[in-house]
């Protein structure tokens, strides 16, 4: 299926998954647009292949500056662009740094989607709106989760997202908008940012097995999640955004693994002793955490959506995707200073 024509903007593009989406949509012959805010350093290195232009023609990628934090900047980018549909990616997104900043976080995360929302609104233009929500709004309640399981977050991010999943369903009944939400169970690959479990384990690993690296610090092994390959969850936003009538779907494989898993098969490719792999790191203990998700994803079955690789298929792409760039660049894989 090809959209010719078609305009999309994305917030939150230079991020693991706006950079997939990116790409599945130019496949798709859509003319796509970003929103990245203005930095000193600016992070384009999961999208830089997609800004440059070629046979004289222009990039794949158009990039415009604006931030969640300022309405009228984001009123002044949509009516420039006039997109067709807004996949709304952008937020504050590392649950350990809303303990730390939940005042931001919630600022970004859930105000954030209000003013882009009110901005929609205020420009007057006709789009199709779909947000990346998080299974973390479910926190404690037990799975399987689904869109009927009842939300209870664990952390100030939770709370920011559940705030945005309620904005869109609020704009979507009060004004008659074309919002979906897509509630994303955990999503990895190699471009995951480095401070997510999954990422520090692939990198950790290689590291080790290049003889760069000791012990990789870890919190909570027992931590259960549904995870899934990224490049597979935009394509689910891309059906939810494309579907008949706007709707809320959860977006998740159906199983799950824990932490301590993950590692263990990371170190059975990388030819580790997983036990003598790993520290538990008491700055990784989060005051409240997460036991148990995995998602239902029944609904968005019946659009036609599958995951494409199993879980021991992505771990065994992130580790091999580590090693690869380790041999390239020993400086990629420096260790996180930061907890």
């Amino acid at each position: 299926m090809h959209e010719v024509g078609r305009r999309a903007l994305i917030t939150g593009v230079t991020g693991q998954g706006g950079s997939y989406l990116a790409e599945h949509l130019i496949g798709l012959g859509y003319e796509v647009h970003g929103l990245v805010r203005r930095t000193s350093a600016a992070n384009l290195s999961r999208i830089e292949h997609l800004l440059a232009g070629s046979n004289g023609a222009g990039p794949p990628l158009r990039l415009h500056h604006g931030d969640l934090s300022d309405s009228a900047g984001l009123v002044s980018v949509l009516s420039r662009v006039d997109p067709d549909e807004i996949y709304h990616l952008g937020a504050q997104s590392d649950v350990a740094v809303s303990f730390e900043l939940p005042v931001q976080t919630l600022d970004i995360t859930g105000t954030g989607t209000m003013r882009l929302l009110e901005a929609i609104r205020e420009s007057g233009i006709e789009t199709r709106f779909c947000q990346a929500c998080s299974s973390e709004m479910f926190g404690s309640s037990p799975p399987p989760q689904s869109e009927l399981t009842p939300f209870a977050p664990r952390s100030p991010y939770g709370i920011a997202k559940l705030a945005s999943y309620w904005a869109a369903v609020n704009y979507r009944e009060a004004y008659g908008l074309q919002i979906a939400n897509g509630i994303l169970f955990n999503h990895e690959s190699p471009r995951r940012g480095a401070a997510f479990v999954t990422r520090k384990i692939s990198r950790g690993v290689a590291r080790i097995r290049a003889g760069l690296g000791g012990r990789i610090p870890l919190g909570n092994l027992e931590a259960r999640r549904d995870w899934g390959y990224a490049p597979d969850y935009v394509r689910a936003l891309h059906l939810i955004a494309s579907a008949p009538e706007s709707g809320d779907y959860v977006v998740a494989t159906g199983e799950q693994h824990s932490v301590r898993e993950f590692l263990e098969l990371a170190c059975e490719f990388a030819g580790l002793d997983p036990e003598r792999a790993y520290e538990i790191d008491p700055r990784f203990l989060r005051p409240t955490d997460v036991d148990s998700l995995c998602g239902d994803a029944s609904r968005i079955r019946t659009l036609g959506w599958e995951p494409t690789l199993s879980f021991r298929e992505l771990v065994r792409t992130m580790v091999e995707a580590d090693l690869a760039e380790l041999e390239r660049d020993p400086l990629a894989a420096e260790p996180d200073r930061v907890a």
